[in-house]
């Protein structure tokens, strides 16, 4: 007995034949594959005369997800009312969630009159003995269920074991053709973000340092991404595409540029919702030293630590030229500027943790904040002073900060893109000739022109990256005997102290709480050894 013996043999069906398959369902062979599900479904409507409205496919879909663009194409039609018959090789091809699949067979197809079959099944909504329908669709999702256990057991060993689970590799970094789950350098990502370290070590704000950026079109770690993968769509797949301080900001906080993999930050509310939810920072699952390090750890330390502040000037044009640098002596929080209470335009330093949660925390570590300022600019000028000596013995130790490093595998990523280069400009050539020769169609031509263009453009711009970073390189180590000299001569002929002027030598000042009339200072050179600065201060 077929189900189709069931309805009314004086109707006039329009058959939708849906299939779908994901890649759970690919798993199992042939006999899920969308070619046999379209001899299968095509067969039987032919044997039952059913005329054949359209095909409906949805491969790579997943049953627990409704949201389908071939599923949705065939809800409109049903709407249209250019089908009243939808047939399926089985009920889990509609879906693996129980409560939606049964919304659709006995709500939603019964009210718009549609017939709904399922062939392996031997299900008919027409049929009087359909009962079996809602143990099946519990059945089915019971095995999307369980698929799903299984997936996210075998993700959480892999994450534990500090193996690479993510669909893109982070800014500076691209997959091991040998090995998915391990990461390797790309040398071009990796020269950008070595510079925005370097850059953000010196004081520059994230917001200037996205400026600099853009300025010279660097392309953004999204739009880069886009560019060595024509098939994403830079329109949808990035709403921003240039630099921004919250893009600086998140790229400096994150410890895979130490050689650390850190993953489990989220989990799926469902396996069947997309929904996520983010997870405590101290459940996120962090398994250190995985691949090549672009980052030293005294660098990323020294810039998590300046925590540059991303927000603007305020509207009364004071700038907190101290922050991230001054902290508390006592319990080590920035320290915040705030009024002083009653005088005009003067302002103060406090302790940050005192300034949310009052005396039981901290103390105030009052400090007039004109009064620091004065300090640190007598004791950065007292930096003239120094003999030759010392000049000379400060630039010794100033060279391994400041030089820039040679890429590494430098030469082997230049040869690899200028053949690449060749090769385009072969292609090329011969898209153009097989144009000429009517071998391909106008459309598919520019298609692959402008592919290829960009691959090109992108090759260029990543060349002469490569070209900058070994002259800095180059111009490091021959003209580096004058760069302390050249500071020093800054600071001469600055009348103020600048953020960067601050970045360039000081890594942190502590502010101790005032004690008997005096309050103690210690200014922490990047290159120095730590000064104490009692200087009696009232």
């Amino acid at each position: 007995m077929t189900a189709s013996k069931w309805g009314n043999p004086e109707a006039c069906y329009s058959a939708a034949l849906y299939m779908r398959l994901s890649k759970d369902d690919d798993s199992t062979g042939e006999s899920s594959s969308i070619s046999t599900q379209r001899k299968m479904l095509r067969s039987y409507a032919i044997e039952n005369d059913f005329e054949i409205y359209g095909e409906y496919v949805d491969d790579g879909y997943s049953g627990t997800n409704f949201d389908r663009p071939a599923w949705n194409r065939l809800l409109k039609d049903i709407e249209a009312k250019k089908v009243n018959l939808v047939i399926t090789k089985d009920l889990s091809r509609l879906g693996r969630d129980y409560i939606m699949t049964g919304q659709l067979t006995e709500i939603y197809f019964p009210s718009r009159g549609i017939r709904y079959i399922a062939v392996n099944d031997g299900y008919d909504s027409d049929s009087p003995w359909s009962d079996i329908a809602p143990f099946k669709n519990i059945v089915n999702e019971m095995y999307a269920r369980d698929t799903s256990k299984k997936i996210r057991s075998a993700f959480k060993t892999k994450i534990e074991e500090g193996a690479f689970i993510g669909n893109f590799a982070p800014y500076g970094y691209q997959k091991d053709p040998e090995d998915k789950n391990h990461l390797l350098v790309d040398p071009v990502a990796a020269a950008i973000v070595r510079e925005i370290f370097e850059q953000a070590e010196q004081g520059a704000a994230p917001s200037r340092i996205a400026g600099i950026l853009n300025e010279r079109k660097v392309l953004t770690p999204a739009m880069y991404r886009c560019a060595g993968r024509p098939y994403l769509n830079p329109d949808t797949y990035s709403a921003r595409k240039e630099w921004t301080s919250g893009t600086v900001c998140k790229l400096l906080s994150n410890s895979v540029y130490l050689g650390h993999i850190v993953q489990g930050k989220t989990v799926k509310v469902s396996f069947k919702s997309s929904v996520t939810l983010r997870k405590p920072r101290k459940e996120w699952v962090v398994v250190e030293d995985k691949h090549e390090p672009i980052i030293s750890r005294e660098t990323f330390e020294r810039v998590r630590s300046r925590s540059v502040s991303r927000k603007n000037t305020a509207e009364t044009g004071f700038a907190n030229i101290f922050s991230g640098l001054a902290r508390c002596g006592d319990c080590g929080r920035n320290m915040s500027s705030t009024g002083a209470g009653g005088k005009t335009g003067s302002r103060k330093l406090v302790c940050g943790r005192y300034k949310l949660y009052g005396k039981r925390e901290c103390t105030n570590h009052y400090m007039d904040y004109e009064l620091l300022y004065k300090v640190v600019l007598q004791e950065i000028r007292s930096l003239l002073t120094f003999t030759e000596g010392e000049k000379e013995e400060l630039e010794e130790a100033l060279k391994v900060p400041f030089c820039p490093k040679e890429i590494p595998g430098k030469e082997k990523t230049v040869d690899a893109l200028k053949k690449r280069g060749k090769e385009l400009e072969s292609i090329i050539k011969k898209l153009y000739e097989d144009r000429v020769n009517g071998r391909i169609g106008e459309d598919r031509f520019y298609k692959m022109l402008d592919s290829c263009e960009k691959e090109e453009k992108k090759i260029e711009e990543s060349l002469a990256l490569l070209e900058r970073n070994s002259s800095l390189a180059q111009e490091g180590e021959s003209d580096f005997s004058g760069l302390f000299s050249s500071l020093l001569e800054e600071i001469s002929q600055e009348k103020e102290i600048s953020t960067d002027l601050l970045g360039k030598f000081i890594d942190k000042i502590e502010v101790f709480q005032s004690r008997e009339g005096f309050q103690t200072i210690r200014i922490y050179y990047k290159v120095l050894a730590p000064t104490e600065e009692g200087n009696g201060l009232a």
